[in-house]
């Protein structure tokens, strides 16, 4: 429909003016966005950092009859794969017999760093054909393989031809973009071109869900009016995936993820999205559910649903309000993400003081989605809104000025700041539970469970120590001191 899809995805700094540092207040960001007034930011100290070569790793090696060829060394390697080993579980939560990993690494060396590694890359996808019987074979590149300069899609190019069957570069290299979330983009890009097929016939009670790992929590949302989830991409085969462009309409749990690969399926295929925000907490589950219906035709049955729903979980979400009152949350997590678990936490009637996101995109693929605004208008203005990408020195000078009652993170290794400090602290990862009317009441019974637990936090809290000056922990130093070129 107009849109031609092309081999390389541009980054989001220049497609999105993604940034990477923020101090200030959520309607803030929402307006300075809007004019693109923010820069990137530069760090003249890092502790710790992403590479999007491992979130487009993940989301082609999740493909469950593809193969994946990384050319890099092997550290970059066990980087990017060994966080996926759990993908075999996420089959079974979605009901699927069995999940098996199929992927090799180049190895590059330092005598390919002279010498060119082409070469050994046909022999790993050769390899991989050979091992695997794939149906379509990705390749990922690495900081090594682009500054030895391989023509990487050359290879694939010529492979394709060998073996008849899709070889497709996944160009991910970690130093072309700073925002890590670029690789997903990537990824799909290859997803694409490789596995998607103009539809044969529509499916109008099928909903594409771009999603991570986690339990199925889109089917009894779904059901509620007579639809059902098609869950991209995660253990899915290449012939699952085919159909994305017969689906009714398309969400995703996070437009960090997936705003790249619903916007070309709207243009390509004339596959619809689901405008409004993700199904999270009472007022966002209502809207999305709103919005599906009418795309599917299931306007005459959503209110009904809703009110169902409502009537359902009315008596235990009044109880947890009344428990919550006064209690006041923290919020780390990726920008879309991060508003999500605002809305769930605004209707459990808890305050939500502060919340960190790793980066913000100021433009989005599809001009209707803005989290941020969505989740301003909904709960109104969050004070305390930053932006550092896991950077450990910042957080917990964040955490320790405001001093939550307790704090959600996506990524474990952040959980770990707030337990040292003695905060109560919930790592919701990729689990799903919070999707809907049910994810709401589960959140909620889990922080009232955790908080239970305050003496223990104060007792690790009490141990801890941390591995900074008493000048940096002074709460006269500034969070940004580090951060320039703003």
């Amino acid at each position: 429909m107009g849109l031609a899809l092309q081999k390389k995805v541009e980054i989001r700094e220049s497609r999105l003016h993604t940034i990477l540092t923020y101090n200030g207040d959520s309607k803030g960001l929402d307006k300075a966005s809007r004019e693109n007034k923010l820069k990137i930011g530069r760090f003249k100290f890092s502790q710790c950092g992403n590479c999007q070569e491992g979130c487009a790793f993940m989301q082609v090696y999740s493909v469950h009859d593809a193969a994946v060829v990384s050319h890099s060394p092997i550290g970059c390697y066990a980087n990017v794969s060994e966080r996926f080993l759990g993908m075999a579980n996420v089959a079974t939560l979605r009901g699927k017999d069995s999940f098996s990993h199929h992927s090799l690494c180049t190895n590059i060396q330092e005598s390919d760093t002279i010498y060119g590694g082409a070469n050994k890359l046909r022999h790993a996808v050769e390899e991989a054909y050979r091992r695997y019987n794939p149906k379509v074979i990705y390749i990922t590149t690495s900081c090594a393989s682009g500054i030895v300069g391989d023509d990487v899609q050359a290879v694939a190019e010529e492979m394709t031809d060998e073996l008849e069957i899709p070889v497709f570069a996944v160009e991910c290299e970690g130093f072309k973009s700073r925002i890590w979330s670029t690789g997903f983009d990537a990824a799909f890009n290859g997803i694409l071109q490789t596995a998607v097929k103009p539809p044969k016939k529509k499916q109008p009670d099928l909903v594409n869900i771009f999603n991570f790992s986690g339990v199925d929590s889109f089917t009894p949302l779904l059901k509620t009016i007579g639809l059902r989830p098609n869950y991209l991409v995660e253990t899915r085969s290449v012939d699952e995936i085919s159909q994305m462009a017969e689906a009714a309409c398309t969400a995703t749990i996070c437009e960090t993820l997936a705003t790249f690969v619903g916007d070309r399926l709207e243009k390509l295929y004339g596959v619809p999205q689901v405008i409004a925000p993700a199904p999270y907490g009472i007022q966002w589950t209502d809207r999305w559910l709103r919005a599906v219906a009418a795309f599917t035709g299931k306007q005459s049955i959503v209110e009904a649903a809703i009110r169902k729903e409502h009537d359902r979980i009315g008596e235990e979400l009044k109880r947890l309000r009344e428990f919550f009152k006064g209690k006041k949350v923290y919020i780390f997590s990726g920008a879309s993400y991060a508003h999500n678990m605002a809305s769930v936490c605004h209707d459990l009637g808890l305050e939500v003081i502060g919340i960190t996101t790793y980066h913000h995109d100021q433009n989005y693929d599809t001009k209707e989605i803005n989290t941020v605004k969505f989740m301003t208008e909904t709960i109104g203005n969050v004070p305390n809104y930053t932006i550092c990408n896991k950077q450990p020195y910042q957080v917990i000078k964040f955490l320790a000025k405001l001093d939550p009652d307790f704090l959600i993170v996506r990524h474990p290794a952040i959980t770990v700041l707030g337990y040292k400090l003695g905060i109560p602290s919930i790592m919701e990862g990729d689990s799903n539970k919070c999707v809907g009317y049910n994810g709401i009441i589960e959140l909620g019974q889990r922080i009232q469970k955790i908080l239970k637990t305050k003496k223990l936090y104060k007792n690790i809290a009490s141990h801890a120590e941390f591995p900074y000056t008493d000048w940096w922990l002074d709460e006269k130093t500034d969070a940004f001191h580090f951060v320039g070129g703003l």
